[in-house]
């Protein structure tokens, strides 16, 4: 016969093995990628400019940029929260110095990222230096 002692012994021992396994998941799940949309740069406009960067992330991870001045392509590949991003051919438009500048350091940024976390409408990249964009969501 089982005694009594053993079976508060193996029930304990459930709840323990329970309540690890719910705990150790995590409190929210990460929210997917945003494939298919547009995403501006959380930023201030530059002075005498309308023009704020500005990224459409095809549903494969293509991506056209539109920087300070110039614009281009480029391509994310996303696992998890996990992310590269490759830039391709850019359009070299007649740039002041100041926003080709600005353009070659957001670029740096883009290419220097290894990991993302998508809260609500914004997007954080992480890398060199930390950029926020917003989901264009209109």
């Amino acid at each position: 016969m089982i005694s009594m002692k053993r079976i508060l012994n193996g029930g304990m021992a459930a709840l323990a093995v329970v309540a690890a396994a719910l705990g150790a998941g995590p409190l929210q799940a990460q929210e997917e990628f945003p494939f298919g949309f547009v995403m501006t740069l959380d930023a201030a406009r530059m002075p005498g400019s309308k023009r704020i960067p500005s990224i459409e992330v095809g549903d494969n991870g293509e991506v056209i940029l539109e920087l300070w001045c110039d614009g281009g392509k480029g391509q994310f590949s996303v696992a998890g929260n996990t992310i590269v991003f490759v830039p391709g051919a850019m359009e070299n438009r007649n740039c002041t110095p100041d926003r080709a500048q600005a353009d070659k350091d957001l670029l740096t940024a883009l290419g220097d990222t290894t990991s993302w976390r998508r809260q609500g409408d914004q997007v954080t990249f992480f890398g060199s230096r930390q950029l926020r964009f917003v989901i264009n969501s209109n």
